[in-house]
């Protein structure tokens, strides 16, 4: 979703303006500094809405998660202690939220629907036409893709991922080494690596 789709304009520019941490902001949210939290708020709001997204996809589901992510990340205080970047915090509450998310909004979804939809998804021949990144991405186990976007889409570091996902860090690179090397050898992102 581009930041240009919310409209609270003066805050976004706050938080420009603001060159506290989100290691100094989390200390003045537990001294009680209201626009500390709006500023933390503003900040990573579209990097979880994206992140739900990523995992429920539905922006209107997405939406809802990012709602959830900050009421729970908002009971944490008085006395949250950030032990590491606010992302790898964040994202076990954004994954679990949107899995639950995703889970509950199928359990109200009709067969009839489900049916509609699978009738108008492209064929498999015009999906491998397209030579969409998304396409070549979907064929990378779900563990593998997490890594993946986490370290390029997300800028995590390793060690970060290792925390969000709760895996060892040769786990963490065996994971982005073998995704790396699917999308090296497949034919419609091999050009990226030819560079």
């Amino acid at each position: 979703m581009p930041k240009s789709a919310w409209p609270e304009v003066w805050v976004e520019s706050q938080d420009q303006l603001d060159p506290r941490t989100d290691a100094q902001l989390i200390a003045a949210i537990n001294a009680g500094d209201a626009v500390a939290f709006e500023v933390l708020y503003f900040r990573h709001r579209d990097w979880v809405v994206n992140l739900g997204c990523r995992f429920t996809g539905s922006e209107d589901l997405a939406l809802d998660v990012m709602q959830e992510t900050f009421v729970y990340f908002l009971k944490k205080f008085p006395g949250f202690r950030l032990t590491a970047n606010l992302k790898t915090f964040l994202y076990p509450a954004v994954k679990n939220l949107s899995i639950a998310a995703r889970r509950k909004s199928q359990r109200y979804q009709s067969g009839e629907a489900e049916q509609v939809l699978l009738a108008n998804l492209p064929s498999d021949a015009a999906t491998h036409e397209t030579g969409d990144l998304a396409v070549v991405l979907a064929n990378l186990s779900e563990d593998h893709r997490e890594v993946l976007l986490l370290r390029f889409v997300d800028g995590l570091s390793l060690a970060e991922i290792c925390e969000a996902v709760g895996i060892p860090l040769g786990t963490v690179k065996s994971r982005l080494h073998n995704s790396l090397e699917s999308l090296r050898r497949d034919p419609r992102t091999k050009e990226f690596f030819e560079r």
